[in-house]
């Protein structure tokens, strides 16, 4: 028998000090942001190489997706503010790096550089897409996970972004 209030009791988190505080949910939630973030940038990573395009960091994956997205050029600060990305020299050493391998094009539009995928581009993301189907989606359909319960989760996980960038520009006001 489990002796009460063992070390095995309470919340998951990375930081028990943080979780002794009012809400230890949010702990959780913070750590496993943690995991799932990590996971995530390894897996898209290891997809783009898988799908012919090797060494590309997380956010270049992210602005060659967000390039192609419907399919229509985007302006720099777009790619920015829909990345939730605050420093502009990020995503433009990305544009940089993605131009050179011919995966993204430029242009000028007045004042604005503007960003769409190349039909390579388009490509390797087409591949990424397959791949994702048959070895992400597959497993993960495969869990039974209610659809409509995971994009509610989803939204809340937006929503959480909002209140994280108001509490950081707050704390960058102390």
């Amino acid at each position: 028998m489990a002796e009460q209030g063992s070390a095995f009791d309470g919340p998951v988190v990375s930081s028990a000090h943080l979780a002794a505080g009012a809400m230890p949910a949010l702990s959780e939630f913070e750590f496993g942001t943690i995991l799932v973030s990590h996971a995530f940038e390894r897996w898209m990573v290891r997809c783009m190489a898988a799908a012919g395009v090797p060494d590309l960091s997380p956010v270049d994956v992210l602005v060659l997706h967000a390039a192609h997205h419907r399919d229509r050029p985007k302006r720099m600060a777009d790619l920015c503010l829909v990345l939730n990305i605050e420093d502009t020299h990020v995503v433009s050493y990305a544009v940089k790096k993605l131009a050179r391998l011919g995966l993204v094009a430029t242009r000028l539009q007045g004042k604005e550089k503007l960003v769409a995928a190349t039909p390579a581009g388009a490509e390797a993301c087409r591949r990424y897409g397959e791949i994702r189907e048959a070895l992400l989606v597959r497993s993960v359909a495969a869990l039974g996970l209610d659809r409509a319960a995971l994009s509610t989760l989803a939204a809340q996980m937006r929503v959480l972004s909002g209140h994280y960038d108001q509490a950081a520009r707050a704390a960058a006001s102390l």
